[in-house]
């Protein structure tokens, strides 16, 4: 029998409080269901301890890092998500018309690509060629779409708060 995996209400209400700021400096809405949104919370701290990362708790994590960087919180879905259906799969980020009560959270379809269709587990694709030489590279965040000309990615997304790991080099 697995021990469950025990997390404090401090760790919850901590979290919460710092997802509630990023998110709502960067633009982003939490869940206003606050029981709802402390169960996902917790989750993710859940994960964070079991996995060593904050993995979506509605989808099945791998255990391995590298293959879950799509699904770290926020996941490269979030924004899609929101922009079509107005929350993320979990339905912990949502649009301001959620916020407002001006729609309903519905069920949202998992974008997330089976494991052996996903560009990031697969080599890259023969012929690639960027189209011109740069002085820099460029560093995409896989969250929001953010792109910066720069030696290293940034730490922390300035636009999302993602870190570094969440960054794919561009060209």
């Amino acid at each position: 029998m697995k021990k469950e995996i025990e997390v404090s209400d401090a760790a919850v209400d901590a979290l919460l409080q710092q997802l509630q700021h990023d998110a709502e400096t960067s633009g982003y809405h939490l869940n206003p269901d606050r029981e709802f949104t402390r169960e996902l919370v917790k989750s993710l701290l859940v994960n964070e301890k079991r996995y060593g990362y904050p993995a979506c708790p509605c989808r099945l994590a791998a255990a391995v890092k590298a293959a879950d960087l799509d699904i770290i919180c926020p996941c490269d879905y979030r924004d899609a998500d929101l922009n079509e259906f107005g929350a993320c799969f979990c339905a912990l980020y949502v649009s301001r018309d959620v916020l407002d009560g001006k729609q309903p959270v519905t069920s949202i379809p998992e974008r997330r690509p089976p494991a052996s269709q996903r560009r990031d587990l697969q080599p890259e694709a023969p012929g690639y060629a960027p189209a011109a030489k740069l002085s820099q590279p460029v560093w995409r965040c896989k969250v929001c779409g953010y792109l910066c000309a720069r030696g290293d990615a940034p730490d922390v997304c300035p636009i999302c708060k993602a870190k570094k790991d969440r960054f794919e080099r561009f060209m």
